[in-house]
């Protein structure tokens, strides 16, 4: 099955790292957080990625060209009959890597529908180059091929930055939480999608999580999978540096591999 990772935005709440390289690359311990993505999908036997390309784009496609030379020592023969010759394995062996150029200021949902030419069949799924969860995949297709909608999101709760206070008519504080879980539901993206999304899609300028997620929620055709693990988003610096520190601490949750 396909997983379309939407790697194309300018990351610009994160122009600390962003400003050098695309956001998809920007490194959590010393791999990309796109690598942490696809490492959590193959985990559940999701090995065949297409990779939305957009800001600095060529900079994802050199990453993938010289990974086998950059993951492995290897031994060249130089001459009249080149060689190279790998001396040892890595991890990511039988990962199959399409790589979409689908334009710089192009929105999602146009995004999505630039590359659909890359998608032969009828699912597949689709999440975004900058979140990290623990979400069980196979639970969620499982989920998705159930309930018979176009289209499965899957839906987190988040905790609140701060703490709450709940007030009386006097301004008396009567009781306080310290950043409690809220009580809706967000999206975390890894996405089910039926191929017949592609009648939801607009043009460059369609935005996914606003016209197409409306238009199908509008028409009963979209469901969410309740995750009650965890999510972490890399939006800002702040979440980089936070991400980097449950890392290099061995508190990673999402790393659902061995």
């Amino acid at each position: 099955m396909k997983v379309v990772i939407l790697c194309g935005g300018m990351g610009m709440r994160l122009r600390e790292e962003t400003e050098y390289r695309p956001k998809p690359l920007v490194q959590v311990g010393a791999r990309p957080i796109v690598w942490h993505i696809m490492k959590h999908y193959a985990h559940y036997g999701f090995k065949d990625f297409v990779l939305a390309l957009g800001y600095r784009g060529w900079m994802i496609k050199e990453y993938f060209l010289n990974y086998d030379a950059m993951n492995s020592d290897f031994q060249v023969r130089l001459g009249d009959k080149p060689e190279v010759k790998y001396l040892e394995s890595h991890g990511e062996q039988d990962y199959k890597v399409t790589l979409a150029e689908t334009g710089l200021e192009v929105m999602t949902g146009g995004r999505l529908k630039r590359l659909m030419r890359h998608i032969d069949t009828d699912t597949f799924m689709m999440t975004y180059g900058d979140g990290l969860a623990d979400v069980d995949l196979n639970a969620l297709l499982a989920f998705h091929r159930a309930h018979g909608k176009l289209a499965t999101v899957s839906g987190v709760r988040i905790k609140s930055r701060y703490g709450i206070l709940n007030l009386d008519q006097d301004g008396n504080v009567d009781h306080f939480v310290e950043k409690p879980m809220l009580g809706d539901w967000s999206s975390a993206g890894f996405f089910v999608l039926n191929r017949k999304v592609l009648d939801y899609l607009g043009g460059d300028d369609c935005v996914f999580e606003q016209d197409t997620l409306q238009r199908l929620v509008a028409e009963g055709q979209l469901a969410a999978y309740q995750h009650n693990g965890v999510f972490y988003t890399m939006d800002t610096y702040r979440e980089y540096i936070a991400l980097n520190e449950m890392w290099a601490a061995g508190n990673a949750p999402w790393k659902v591999w061995t």
